[in-house]
């Protein structure tokens, strides 16, 4: 899935994103950042990620031009 960081505390590694296909806001698991190369996030950094069981955004990644192409464009 892909969306864009909404927000994150780089202090407890909290934060949410908006998934682009319907808007939703979506939690960040904790460990999100886990095995990334990412070690913080600014809010408007578009990511893809997974969810977990929880529904909340995991494995966060960045991706190839092709992976970050707007959905149904």
């Amino acid at each position: 899935m892909q969306g864009v960081i909404k927000s994150f505390d780089p202090t407890n590694g909290s934060g949410s994103l908006v998934r682009d296909t319907d808007l939703s806001e979506i939690l960040l698991a904790d460990g999100a950042l886990n095995g990334s190369l990412f070690r913080f996030l600014r809010q408007g950094q578009r990511v893809i990620f997974d969810l977990d069981d929880a529904g909340r955004a995991t494995a966060l990644r960045l991706g190839s031009e092709v992976d970050m192409a707007t959905p149904g464009a």
